[in-house]
């Protein structure tokens, strides 16, 4: 067999499974990444600001939404199982999902008037600016 028949030759199936569950295989490839952290919109209207993270696949219960410090933090978790047993074997699957995300928020808003609602896979986040300027320094004259 010459040198150009070996290099056109497909991999063994052998080797395609045991390549499969290696370091070098595809497992070891970050291929769930992008589904770990949620895209995110952030909108600023007249008086809100409107936060959407695109989060498929949980519960409203899934989520907690802390504001701490000026950072609103958005964490989810959640978890399933399937157990199938039968008379010669047992089978138990289980995935989890979770992430977190942290934003910092604007000094213009008003912290308890944060409202948050999940429908159809989207975390929507309302967060009512503060209509109030706060005023800036001022210099006062001594008489």
């Amino acid at each position: 067999m010459n040198t150009l028949q070996k290099t056109n030759t497909l991999p063994s199936l052998k080797s395609i499974i045991e390549n499969f569950w290696t370091a070098d295989g595809f497992l070891s490839q970050p291929i769930f990444a992008s589904s770990m952290y949620p895209t995110a919109n952030i909108i600023e209207k007249d008086n809100t600001y409107e936060l959407t993270l695109s989060a498929p696949g949980f519960k409203k219960n899934d989520f907690k939404i802390e504001n701490e410090n000026g950072q609103l933090t958005i964490t989810a978790e959640t978890s399933t199982e399937n157990k199938e047993e039968k008379e010669n074997y047992l089978r138990k699957e289980f995935s989890t999902s979770s992430f977190s995300r942290s934003f910092r928020l604007p000094d213009n808003i008003t912290e308890d008037q944060i409202k948050a609602n999940y429908e159809d896979g989207l975390l929507r986040i309302h967060i009512i600016k503060n209509l109030v300027e706060k005023k800036g320094a001022k210099e006062i004259k001594i008489d």
